[in-house]
């Protein structure tokens, strides 16, 4: 009898870890799969166009690995321009031209974009540099007292008796 519940107690364990490490598969199989192009070539391409475009949901996700509506829906007409016959680059920038460069996981290099990724280090170079020159400016004074007036020395003569 005991034997019996321990080999049930393993097989409904064993179902468990099974269950729990096929689920993450699960969520990333495709939505639908009438979403795929009938032609593996045409499919792999349409992929590749799609793991470049940002779920705009998601925002750090391409609409290949996201499963929202609008990722669903971007990889439906992604697959409806490929499916025509319309090359990669005018697939993105026909994306580019209806969502903006946000829709590109990885924008062009444009001024915009080395602006935005060069004002951080010029700003530290800017503070270092201001820090520099302040520090370097500073006038170093040195204050030597003067000798104690006639006045000065009997006070201090009389503060210090005992």
């Amino acid at each position: 009898m005991l034997s019996a519940l321990k080999h049930r107690l393993i097989t409904v364990v064993f179902a468990a870890v099974i269950v729990v490490i096929a689920t993450p598969a699960l969520v990333l199989a495709v939505d639908d799969p009438s979403e795929m192009l009938p032609d593996p070539k045409l499919e792999a391409r349409a992929e590749h166009i799609g793991s470049q475009l940002r779920c705009l949901v998601c925002q750090n996700e391409s609409i290949e690995d996201s499963s929202a509506g609008l990722a669903r829906d971007l990889r439906r007409v992604v697959r409806e321009h490929v499916a025509q016959g319309q090359s990669d680059g005018q697939i993105m920038e026909w994306m580019v031209s209806r969502y903006g460069n946000f829709i590109r996981l990885a924008p062009p290099l444009t001024l915009a974009t080395l602006l935005l990724w060069g004002m951080a280090p010029l700003a530290l170079l800017c503070g270092f540099v201001i820090a520099f020159v302040v520090r370097s400016r500073r006038v170093k004074i040195q204050v030597t007292p003067s000798p104690l007036t006639e006045e000065e020395k009997a006070r201090l003569a009389e503060l210090t008796k005992d």
